[in-house]
């Protein structure tokens, strides 16, 4: 059975989820935070400044939240696989990815009442070299690719990545953030 939401084909079935990967668009992607890399503003009172040489304009104020430490991360993704069975949520600060070396696939959902993700929310958005997104706090994700590795700049909070990284290395239970399975499967159509 397929249902349009939001511009693009979802099919459901009791046990399987079928999400079409979409293009990155601002609107498309807003529930779950800002598209980066747009055209430069014309909106005057954005600070930006255009020359024959150089342009330049905010595009996101970054929040790390309070007291966080902004962090500069290089991060490889080599997830290629088309079933999703997990997300993450980082619940202090605003997570931002900008695809260097090629296109990500950035799936998404909004947090449910009770906190899971909300599964009738659950988008995947192809970001491409050149594009960049800032998922705000609490925004569940995960990452694939279609390539065998791309290699990517994030922005993040210096304390999120610590409770991140203690607890992959089994030193430590999350505290920041979250890593929930889902209760049902995810199959990205590409």
């Amino acid at each position: 059975m397929g249902q349009v939401e939001c511009g693009f084909m979802t099919h459901s079935s009791p046990s399987v989820l079928e999400v079409e990967v979409q293009p990155l668009a601002a609107e498309a992607f807003r529930a779950y935070g800002w598209m980066l890399g747009k055209s430069i503003p014309e909106d005057a009172d954005i600070p930006a400044f255009r020359s024959r040489d150089l342009d330049f304009w905010q595009e996101h104020v970054f929040d790390a939240g309070a007291i966080g430490q902004t962090q500069v991360l290089w991060v490889n993704y080599r997830n290629r696989q088309s079933e999703v069975t997990s997300l993450e949520a980082h619940r202090l600060c605003q997570q931002a990815v900008v695809p260097l070396t090629g296109a990500i696939i950035q799936v998404v959902a909004q947090g449910g009442p009770e906190g899971s993700p909300d599964m009738s929310t659950i988008r995947a958005f192809r970001v491409r070299v050149g594009e960049g997104l800032c998922m705000r706090a609490g925004c569940w994700h995960t990452t694939r690719v279609d390539v065998e590795e791309a290699k990517c700049l994030m922005l993040t909070r210096r304390s999120t990545t610590d409770d991140l990284v203690a607890h992959l290395r089994g030193e430590a239970p999350l505290g920041e953030s979250a890593i929930t399975p889902l209760g049902r499967k995810v199959k990205l159509i590409r």
